[in-house]
């Protein structure tokens, strides 16, 4: 099995008229399988859906690895949003 791509975790936004939407898009892992699918792997969705084979490990280290924003940042990204003009969030 072969790591084809890693997909940070994030918040995407949505504007509202009375506010921000925020959607949260887990962290993934691309990966190429020995059966030659290339499986999308989150932490909680690890099979490979060609042929069954179970990828929790190398889901697990794959995303639990690599880590450059803030637990907070990533949790509550709207007491970051400073593009909002003052609107974040002072804590």
């Amino acid at each position: 099995m072969k790591v084809i791509e890693y997909l940070e975790g994030h918040y995407t936004t949505q504007e509202e008229p009375f506010g921000v939407v925020y959607k949260w898009s887990p962290e993934r892992v691309v990966v190429e399988c020995k059966c030659g699918a290339r499986p999308v792997l989150t932490a909680s969705m690890t099979i490979c859906g060609g042929c069954g084979l179970d990828h929790a490990r190398t889901a697990r280290q794959e995303l639990n690895g690599s880590r450059e924003m803030t637990v907070d940042k990533v949790l509550h990204p709207w007491r970051y949003a400073k593009e909002r003009g003052g609107a974040a969030l002072p804590f």
